[in-house]
């Protein structure tokens, strides 16, 4: 062989060599399959570790928007949740309804009683338990959706007004949460809930004023502000955010409008719930 194909050889033998050494594994790495360096299995457990999931009370009023829990709302609050990897646990309380709605006529239906706990259990496809038992310490955030039940079955606004009592479970979660630091979410009719246990809260239902029929709950707004609370003006497809008190609400069907800007002001709810839920 000649010196002149010799050199050669050897020039390229060394940058071989070179390749080599610089992919060789470092301490604490080990090489991959296919050349370059991986984390080692202790950093990489490190680096995998999954995130905390936010572990979400959602707390309903019976099945049927009439006399019981907005299924669209509660459909709309669970997807959100679903979708952002929520840990979600439902709840009810294990009372009787107030009455019962035809939901043809609008309604009750005479000498037929029904279940608050057996009828959401409906919603939530069986897995459900009696609200006597939720604890704040268990969970990181508490969403309400809206619905007659909240006003009918979680308190007596809707024959009480401003002087309405609220079930005492209910109103034991919403102080819980509150005094923990933990959001709690609520929307359509079930911010008044808020207003009443929480008193100086800031909450919103909609607008003020029914604008031709399009806020026809509007007038709830004015009870919020005689209980001590603040009540904020808010778009449908908005949230509003009470910083202080960890409380986010949205109208939902306060508004009468259609039901996909009902489920975007309902995942602004959530985001906003799920977002102080992580600070």
């Amino acid at each position: 062989m000649s010196s002149r194909r010799m050199a050669a050889l050897r020039a390229l033998v060394a940058s071989r060599l070179a390749v080599t050494a610089a992919f060789a594994p470092r301490p604490g790495l080990r090489a991959l399959p296919f050349g370059g360096p991986a984390q080692s299995p202790r950093a990489a457990f490190h680096a995998s570790a999954p995130r905390p999931v936010t572990r979400v009370a959602v707390v309903l009023s019976g099945c049927g928007v009439y006399d019981g829990t907005e299924l669209h709302e509660a459909s709309s609050i669970l997807v959100h949740l679903s979708r952002a990897g929520a840990e979600v646990q439902i709840f009810a309380p294990d009372i009787p309804q107030m009455h019962v709605i035809d939901h043809t006529k609008g309604q009750p239906s005479e000498g037929e009683t029904r279940n608050v706990l057996t009828e959401s259990a409906r919603i939530a496809r069986g897995n459900i338990t009696d609200l006597a038992k939720l604890s704040a310490a268990n969970h990181d955030a508490a969403v309400f959706p809206g619905g007659f039940g909240a006003a009918k079955n979680l308190s007596t606004f809707a024959v009480d007004g401003g002087d309405c009592k609220v079930n005492k479970d209910v109103e034991r979660v919403l102080k819980e949460f509150h005094q923990a630091g933990k959001p709690i979410g609520l929307c359509c009719i079930a911010p008044v809930l808020a207003a009443k246990v929480l008193r100086s809260v800031e909450v919103t239902v909609g607008h003020e004023q029914e604008e031709g029929g399009r806020w026809p709950h509007a007038g709830t707004a004015q009870v919020i502000k005689a209980l001590g609370a603040k009540h904020c003006v808010t778009g449908v497809t908005e949230a509003h955010v009470d910083q202080k008190n960890k409380v986010v609400t949205t109208p939902a069907f306060m508004c009468d409008t259609a039901f996909h800007h009902i489920h975007d002001g309902v995942g602004a709810m959530v985001s906003k719930v799920l977002e102080l839920a992580s600070k």
